[in-house]
């Protein structure tokens, strides 16, 4: 790959910082869009906003530790998708059980990261493992995606929110399709912006009632922290099978990186990486938001750009920090209708399934219908808890309920019992 800027390498201001707009433009969406989802959990503008904040002030700061502790390569990170399927189905347990479990699975990644341990847990994530966790998570986040797509004003009915959505989403993949270079690897961003002009043309009425009045321009956001911790056993298991997922995805984001830039010392780098991951999500647990990861799409916007010089995720950094005491920037930054959220999350998860069936694929062995029911079970167990009604739910033993009534965990579950247990062999 022929590269402007090498990893060590110091473009001048002026150019380091349209660098680091630009690995902004690729962040943001994700950012958004999983803080209004979980932010909008409480029901309040006031409420969303915060949290949005804080979800900033994480992002940031795990950026910047990354860079200069951590793998120390040019790789976005974001809120994770797999934590955002562990929170949605944990809804029955409190706000500080949950984020003190996220705290501290934090802690424990970090401490498999630095001691070595992580290495044996890797063995137990085998390709047809790997490939189950990333259709899972595809998978189980339909119900919530469904419930976006069908949401509106009550001038629109769910009839024409799917027919939107659908027309939307086609354009999304024409787009995907005809794009190349930064305009493709931002297309989410742009999507997110003509999506909202669009539904506002089909549909004025969901304007009604939004309003910024309250929110101040200039704001801390040092409130509704996990202050007290709330252990509940269940809930920290749950979230443990949550993390292993969320270590492999950050693992092969490094490796990704690591093997296109040819970079030197990556045993230290997946280490130190791995570690500040497990110190970010630390911080958000106490915080009270989602925790980040490493996208794995990082290497397409160095191929884009042609920049791989980690200073220029510096620019991005700072800008986070900032926008996170800015409220009323986020309230606007964010005013996005919840038919697009869904409809952009959906186009998400579809990469996320095209990743998850050509790992799939390579990790079919003959014969290769026995192997793929070793796929079939953890994910239809995983696509029926995730539908679920909430009376059955909520019917679990309280203590067995953050894993039984979470569709990802079961999945996970099934897929080691089978491949470990039932249809171990001598190479597993």
């Amino acid at each position: 790959m022929q590269l402007k800027y090498g990893l060590e390498d110091h473009p001048g201001f002026a150019e380091n910082l349209i660098y680091g707009l630009q690995w902004l433009a690729v962040a943001l969406p994700a950012i958004i869009i999983l803080g209004k989802v979980l932010g909008g959990l409480g029901g309040t503008v006031t409420g969303e906003v915060l949290y949005m904040q804080k979800l900033f002030a994480v992002m940031g700061l795990g950026l910047l530790l990354q860079i200069y502790a951590g793998h120390r390569m040019p790789l976005v990170i974001g809120p994770s998708t797999v934590l955002l399927i562990g929170i949605l189905a944990s809804q029955g347990s409190s706000t500080a059980a949950i984020y003190t479990s996220i705290l501290i699975c934090g802690i424990l990644l970090s401490i498999l990261a630095v001691s070595g341990l992580f290495a044996y847990l890797r063995r137990l994530f085998t390709p047809r493992v790997v490939a189950v966790i990333l259709l899972l998570v595809a998978f189980t986040i339909l119900p919530t995606i469904l419930d976006m797509i069908n949401s509106g004003s009550a001038n629109s009915s769910p009839g024409q929110n799917f027919g939107f959505a659908l027309v939307f989403i086609l354009l999304m993949f024409v787009a995907q399709r005809l794009l190349t270079g930064l305009w493709k690897s931002t297309l989410i961003l742009w999507a997110m912006i003509a999506g909202s002009l669009a539904y506002t043309l089909v549909n004025p009425m969901w304007l009604q009632g939004s309003s910024a009045y309250g929110i101040p321009v200039v704001g801390g956001f040092f409130k509704e922290l996990t202050t007290s911790l709330v252990f509940d056993p269940g809930l920290i298991v749950a979230f443990v099978l949550c993390f292993l997922g969320l270590a492999i995805n950050d693992l092969g984001s490094i490796q990704a990186v690591g093997t296109v830039l040819q970079a030197d010392k990556m045993p230290e780098r997946i280490t130190r990486g791995i570690s500040c991951t497990g110190l970010g999500n630390t911080l958000a647990g106490f915080m009270g938001v989602i925790g980040p990861v490493n996208f794995s799409f990082s290497p397409g916007v160095i191929a884009a750009t042609g920049c791989a010089a980690r200073s220029t995720l510096v620019p991005a950094g700072i800008i986070m920090l900032l926008l996170a005491f800015l409220p009323r920037n986020l309230y606007y930054l964010s005013f996005i209708p919840e038919t697009v959220i869904g409809c952009v999350l959906l186009f998400t998860m579809c990469t996320q399934v095209a990743a998850g069936l050509s790992s799939a694929l390579s990790a079919l062995e003959e014969p290769i219908f026995d192997h793929a029911l070793l796929l079939a079970l953890p994910l239809l167990t995983g696509v029926i808890v995730a539908f679920l009604p909430a009376e059955v739910v909520s019917s679990f033993p309280s203590q067995l309920r953050p894993i039984l009534g979470n569709g990802f965990v079961m999945g996970v579950l099934i897929s080691l019992l089978l491949e470990h247990v039932i249809f171990r062999t001598s190479k597993a």
